[in-house]
């Protein structure tokens, strides 16, 4: 009976059963990628582990540069009644020629950029970036039209899909013997093309073709590109923030220390599960809601998020740190202390995310920009004084202190832009209550469709 009650629970429709089973598809999707990243650097070692990463880095962090926050925008403009299917066949038609001329960009630029590498890691990394680049773009903004519809089960999906395929690809390979980094890119792109097959199957009904007039109608293109060019620089500060420890480790680090680096990284955004999901869900359930609903919603959301993930910080912490030479490989053993420090940054960054919800769902996105732009400069500087010095530890430091701006930034914007008191955003005595509420709700809605399951 409890298990019934729990399942139903999960499956209703409110933002709390849409949480908890993003924070599954999260859980699902770290484990699926610890498993492949667990395979590759037990096959290809630190060095070859490190090289695989650096090719799968550039075409993520391309995307993410020309995606112009028409994701974002498409999700506000469609939770404020613009046409889903317009407003996706526009966004694809800017962003498709764009992937084609960036993949075509970094092709040329590459053996350059990763001029410390093997010449087979060189042209691996060119074929995956220029094909990869138009791929993610897609990914991006089929998951934003499947959020702005509440269509998370088709959200989760295509995040949880290409971890899945990517495993079972790389078993075949290994059991083949037949396990290299160029057969790896390979089979990342075949399952990336078949997500995205997917996904348009499971959307068809809301993206569809949209005709030439309807996708290039003003309506549709003007408040797109407003609101995108307002929340691209926040998007684009956030990639360069997330992703500059990645160029700094190209610039000035070995394959071998981006190899333990994308180890350790990966492990400590375990940390991330639960507040990665609240962001995802509060967003587009929040835009075009009242001024008051956003800041309790938001700041409630942090709270809980912040008292769960710091309760199992230490312990989780205590175990990743002993697992990581077992499990990975003497090569990856000592580095406990970046391993330490990122779990901690994954914590606080991602409750200063949370926050940042607030700022985006009342089109007020420009004070996520300057939070971030504060943040990156005093981290790209930090980068430059504790690397050299302390290595990857430096790099995680680095971030850490960088994480801590953001969230203080956020905290005192909040308090300035909204005359919100700082006690309603950090002091919630009725959380646990609430919390305790909503899934009492939640197994009493689902009791009661079980029952009426069971009368008919």
């Amino acid at each position: 009976m409890a298990t019934r009650l729990s399942g139903g629970a999960l499956r209703g429709k409110g933002s709390l059963a849409t949480i908890a089973r993003t924070s599954g598809a999260n859980m699902l999707i770290l484990l699926l990628g610890t498993l492949g990243s667990i395979l590759t650097a037990r096959l290809l070692g630190a060095e070859g582990k490190g090289e695989l990463a650096a090719i799968l880095f550039w075409p993520a962090f391309l995307a993410s540069l020309t995606g112009f926050g028409l994701p974002t925008s498409l999700i506000f403009q469609v939770k404020r009644g613009a046409p889903l299917r317009e407003t996706a066949a526009f966004a694809l038609s800017l962003l498709l020629p764009i992937s084609l001329i960036t993949g075509a960009v970094a092709w040329a630029l590459l053996p350059q950029w990763m001029n410390a590498y093997s010449p087979e890691a060189i042209r691996s990394a060119q074929l995956y970036t220029a094909l990869a680049i138009p791929m993610a773009l897609a990914v991006n903004l089929i998951a934003a039209a499947a959020q702005s519809r509440g269509r998370f089960g088709v959200y989760n999906s295509i995040r949880l899909y290409v971890p899945l395929f990517n495993l079972v690809g790389l078993v075949l390979l290994w059991m083949v013997g037949a396990l290299t980094i160029p057969a790896a890119t390979i089979v990342y792109l075949a399952t990336t093309a078949i997500v995205i097959a997917l996904a348009l199957v499971a959307m068809r009904d809301e993206l569809g073709l949209a005709s030439l007039k309807g996708m290039w109608n003003r309506r549709v293109a003007g408040p797109l590109l407003g609101y995108g060019s307002r929340v691209y620089g926040t998007d684009l500060l956030g990639t360069l923030y997330g992703q500059f420890d990645k160029l700094i480790i190209l610039a000035l680090l070995t394959p071998r220390d981006f190899g333990i680096y994308s180890v350790i990284y990966a492990l400590s955004r375990m940390f991330n599960v639960v507040q990665s999901a609240i962001t995802s869900v509060v967003f587009p359930k929040i835009t075009g809601e009242s001024k008051e609903v956003v800041i309790a919603s938001v700041s409630r959301a942090f709270r809980l998020s912040m008292l769960l993930m710091l309760l199992a910080v230490v312990p989780a912490m205590l175990i990743g740190s002993r697992l990581i030479g077992l499990v990975f490989g003497p090569d990856f053993a000592g580095a406990n202390a970046a391993f330490y420090l990122l779990s901690i940054e994954c914590i606080i960054g991602g409750g200063s995310w949370i926050l940042a919800s607030a700022f985006n769902a009342m089109g007020r996105p420009g004070m996520v920009l300057v939070r971030q732009i504060i943040a990156l400069a005093a981290t790209i500087g930090l980068f430059f004084v504790f690397t050299p010095m302390m290595g990857l530890t430096g790099l995680a430091l680095a971030l850490l202190c960088g994480a801590f701006i953001r969230m203080a930034i956020s905290i005192a914007s909040m308090k300035l832009l909204f005359d919100v008191s700082l006690s309603s955003i950090l002091s919630g005595r009725e959380d646990l209550k609430f919390l305790k509420d909503r899934i009492k709700s939640r197994k009493k809605a689902a009791a009661a469709a079980g029952g009426e399951a069971e009368s008919a």
